[in-house]
């Protein structure tokens, strides 16, 4: 049977049921004596159990049958949960990531789990793992070190290994680790291969050779070999290959390997896949209700290739679109009007499927901070309770995989520096439990994620006093800040108000990178805090990056876009109207003063000398601030398709893309956040 077309769908859904463990185990922890919520794990690691094993990864099978094991001890009420088991599982399911993670790049998925099923036989036999350690610990420092096989031989291999002997041979099973950094893995494989052949006879590699010749294997790999030569001679000869980091060399003998071990967990692993394959059968004979029959699955699993390619044609499309718009305008043909009319939208309810098929929901983000505030509040000995609300908001793909470091980075600082320890908490009439809450929802374009917690929230003199100290701000400007521009201090680069540091922070790196993905992604970051309540950190991002609503506007004979979503509004301005402050040109806008900015001298547009009584200008804003563009003339709103400028113009200030407008004119795309500092 031919795996390799299960392989996607084996990867998914090992990461659903793998995804489905955390969540329960979370709630297991809040609810320790709810056998429903263990019946839900065990469920998923049955059902991973029984795939791995009939895919043939029998590590994965062999470490999801072991945790299966403590979970069915649990619901049978033979182990009591506690947060030591549970540790111990959260490690088991950590291994099974990282083995499918492995799978899904190439690999093999195989890994040492050795640590992770023992501590899990120990529980299973109502021991300890913490005091199993210590003993091991001690045993290892008094018993002599004795290898063990890592390879299974057939009866076949293990004859030939015999005869060897009889005859005067020695057997040895060898394993070689490359360097970590080792580019020509394969290569590297060869000239092993090469040395132990003029050495004696290769009888088995594990992994196979085609696997090795193919670098289908992390960094490790053993090989059989008969020889006359000395463990010794092998080991040097074999160092005098580039790139080899460790030798170990083992003699075969009947002592350390049993080939009766290798049949039984041959077998082993067989009633496994069987009784996976039965529970799936069974699985429909259980749900006979009538409701189940109505419910049946639409949905199909579509590469995510395939959707950007789609993409990529239909902005094509949109370029088209406007170009045709345009033809249809200047030869004014009623018939040639309504066609494109109609094709306009028809492209447009095109646009609106395509775009909502490249949505995925925020939960795919949200879902791995429950387990990381866990680790982080025991690491910080601190009570925290992670709420999730609006996990089904969507977001496009292109921004769902730049988010979901700058959210770690806040959801981090939250934990460090907002929320106080269970003392602190107690002595300022708070309950010891501190709240982090983590938000989505939808707002017009645009999608706004908040991180609030209860903590202390922040300190504006301390900010104050250390971006002093860090020279970020003058003395003078220091006694003009709102207290969000004093927040908004934190965002500077190197900037700390943590008196120590930790693992966690104190670094002062975070926050700036936090603020520069997300403006580079086209959104803004804002803060809002209280001290002795909590804090607010506010992200707003756009709902799609590729195709964009923007301004049209003229400099000279030269056509540049304004992205709408950074636009507050345009506005016609008399030439006395413009007032000078500390050599800037700025305007009164609504009781606010407004530096003016003239991208005729930003952009050097070569202009004729000629005076207007008039000036038109798109008043732009960054998070708090505002600034007025000055342009010659406005054309009008457009959508556009957005395309980078190449590697060869990466630099290129204040200018974030180009697009192609309908009469074939290149327009390019002004980042309104580089303008204002």
């Amino acid at each position: 049977m031919e795996m390799n077309q299960y392989l996607e769908v084996f990867i998914e859904e090992s990461k659903e049921h793998l995804q489905a463990c955390n969540e329960q185990l979370l709630e297991l922890e809040k609810n320790p004596e709810d056998i429903k919520i263990v019946n839900e794990i065990f469920r998923s690691a049955h059902t991973l159990k029984g795939m791995s094993a009939t895919m043939g990864y029998e590590d994965l099978a062999n470490l999801t049958h072991q945790m299966e094991n403590v979970l069915d001890a649990i619901r049978n009420q033979k182990i009591k949960v506690n947060a030591e088991i549970l540790d111990v599982v959260f490690l088991a399911v950590d291994d099974l990531e990282a083995m499918v993670q492995s799978i899904a790049e190439g690999g093999d998925g195989k890994r040492d789990v050795s640590e992770a099923v023992e501590k899990l036989m120990l529980i299973e036999k109502g021991e300890s793992p913490a005091q199993s350690s210590a003993r091991a610990e001690t045993a290892a420092a008094i018993a002599e070190p004795q290898g063990l096989i890592k390879s299974t031989y057939d009866d076949f291999e293990w004859t030939v290994i015999q005869q060897s002997k009889e005859q005067g041979f020695e057997s040895y099973e060898i394993s070689i680790a490359l360097r970590a950094d080792c580019l020509l893995k394969a290569a590297r494989v060869y000239m092993v291969f090469e040395v132990l052949e003029k050495s004696g006879e290769v009888i088995k590699a594990t992994p196979s050779v085609e696997q090795l010749e193919e670098e289908q294997f992390d960094q490790e790999f053993s090989v059989t070999i008969v020889t006359k030569e000395t463990t010794e001679d092998i080991r040097q000869k074999l160092l005098k290959v580039s790139e080899v980091e460790r030798i170990d060399v083992l003699p075969l003998s009947m002592g350390n390997y049993s080939p009766q071990k290798a049949v039984k967990a041959a077998e082993a692993a067989l009633p496994a896949a069987e009784e996976a394959t039965e529970a799936a059968s069974d699985m429909p004979k259980e749900k006979k209700a009538p409701a189940a029959k109505q419910v049946s699955n639409k949905t199909i699993r579509v590469n995510i290739e395939r959707l950007d390619i789609l993409m990529n044609l239909f902005e094509e499309l949109v370029i088209d679109r406007g170009r045709l718009e345009q033809i249809s305008k200047e030869l004014n043909n009623q018939e040639l009007h309504e066609t494109v009319e109609h094709m306009s939208r028809i492209s447009g309810d095109l646009q609106n499927i395509i775009l909502n098929m490249r949505m995925v929901p925020i939960e795919t983000v949200f879902n791995r901070f429950p387990r990381m505030v866990r680790q982080l509040a025991r690491d910080l000995n601190k009570t925290i309770n992670l709420e999730i609300v609006g996990a089904e908001t969507e977001l496009d793909r292109t921004v769902i995989d730049e988010i979901g470091d700058p959210l770690v980075h806040l959801i981090r600082n939250a934990l460090d520096h907002g929320v106080e320890t269970p003392e602190v908490r107690k002595e300022n009439g708070k309950s010891e439990e501190g709240n982090v809450v983590l938000k989505a929802y939808h707002s017009g374009n645009h999608v706004f994620i908040e991180i609030e917690d209860d903590g202390a929230g922040i300190n504006k003199d301390k900010v104050i006093k250390k971006a002093l100290k860090n020279g970020i701000i003058t003395e003078q400007t220091a006694s003009t800040l709102t207290d969000k521009q004093a927040y908004e201090l934190i965002f500077a680069s190197g900037f700390s108000t943590a008196d120590k540091i930790s693992d966690v922070s104190g670094r002062g790196v975070g926050l700036d990178v936090v603020k520069n993905t997300i403006e580079s992604l086209g959104g803004s970051v804002s803060i809002d805090s209280k001290v002795g309540q909590g804090s607010i950190f506010s992200i707003q991002l756009p709902l799609t990056l590729s195709i964009i609503s923007v301004m049209l506007i003229e400099i000279e004979k030269e056509k540049y876009a304004i992205p709408l979503s950074s636009i507050i509004e345009t506005a016609i301005i008399r030439k006395e109207d413009i007032l000078s402050a500390h050599n800037q040109k700025v305007i009164d806008f609504r009781g606010k003063v407004v530096p003016l900015l003239s991208l005729k001298e930003i952009f050097e547009v070569p202009s004729e000398s000629h005076e207007d009584e008039f000036i038109s200008v798109v008043i732009v804003r960054k998070g708090e601030k505002m600034a007025g563009l000055v342009v010659d003339s406005f054309i009008g709103q457009q959508e556009v398709v957005l395309k980078s400028l190449g590697n060869y113009l990466t630099s290129v200030f204040a200018i974030s893309g180009a697009t192609i407008l309908g009469d074939g004119q290149v327009a390019l795309i002004v980042d309104c956040n580089a303008l204002i500092k």
